[in-house]
């Protein structure tokens, strides 16, 4: 007999006007269970890496975990290349909040998938967030209703601002439309619209990570390699003097954006298993 897979797959219709599919990690402890939802960043996806691992630690340490694919990653699950380019192209952040916001609430409701009724404790909701994500994160901890029901927060390399080009860059993209973006580990030239500059510039305070980091109330840990190499260490101490209390502060000495881990996953680095040790125990001060 083959035995059930344990990550269980989901797809939930969101106001941003596009589904998006996930995956739910269920521990084997009975009952109501404190739940941990997954955001991943530009460019990544629920099965990247890191994440099956993460989720996989959190399901063993008794947690209920909920990853997804932002509908706007172009992603399609059980793929590691963006098959569909023209969402990639017409993302946006206010499309990704949206939709992570869409996901707590499922989760919060236990309608993700059948299996799910009864086993999620909405008084000990967590979120977690890496890199991009970590900033839309940070918004959807500072967004009601779960600015007061969120119980605590985890950032690794979280973006303290979605300001990312300069000036030239930018009439260069509303000249063409749009610019192209390479993905480094698949090689794919990604088309990157115009509506991601005009979603910002329209939704500035909205998209204010560092104003929302003020505003937000669950416990936070920030986590950041010093050597990280796409977001700048400094951007987690930006953060930090942003945030109100209470918030910690990891730096990782030595430890890159994704703290040495690859996709395909070839198993922890050091960096990496401090990273997830940090977040397991911080998890299970605030919500167990």
């Amino acid at each position: 007999m083959s035995t059930p897979p344990i990550s269980k797959p989901f797809t939930l219709d969101t106001p941003s006007g596009h589904a998006i599919h996930g995956l739910v990690d269920l521990p084997d402890a009975p009952g109501p269970r404190p739940t941990v939802v997954i955001f991943h960043g530009f460019k990544g996806f629920m099965e990247w890496g890191f994440f099956p691992h993460l989720a996989a630690l959190l399901r063993q340490r008794g947690f209920v975990a909920v990853r997804a694919n932002f509908s706007g990653g172009g992603m399609v699950p059980g793929d590691d290349r963006v098959a569909d380019p023209e969402a990639f192209r017409d993302n946006t952040f206010s499309r990704e909040l949206t939709e992570g916001l869409a996901l707590l609430a499922a989760t919060a409701e236990a309608t993700l998938i059948p299996e799910l009724a009864g086993r999620v404790d909405p008084e000990r909701l967590g979120l977690f967030g890496h890199s991009r994500g970590g900033g839309t994160a940070v918004l959807a901890a500072a967004t009601e209703p779960w600015r007061d029901r969120l119980k605590a927060l985890v950032t690794w390399a979280a973006v303290s601002t979605f300001e990312r080009f300069d000036e030239a860059t930018k009439a260069h993209w509303r000249e063409r439309g749009e610019i192209s973006i390479l993905n480094g580990r698949t090689g794919q030239e990604l088309p990157f619209g115009v509506s991601v500059l005009e979603d910002l510039e329209a939704h500035r305070e909205a998209l204010d990570i560092a104003a929302a980091a003020a505003r937000r109330q669950a416990p936070w840990l920030i986590v950041h390699g010093a050597e990280d190499e796409a977001v700048a260490a400094k951007e987690g101490a930006v953060l930090e003097r942003a945030a109100a209390p209470l918030v910690e502060r990891r730096e990782i000495p030595g430890a890159g954006h994704t703290f040495g881990a690859k996709h395909p996953f070839q198993g922890p680095t050091p960096h990496l298993v401090e990273a997830l040790n940090l977040t397991q125990t911080w998890f299970r001060r605030y919500l167990a």
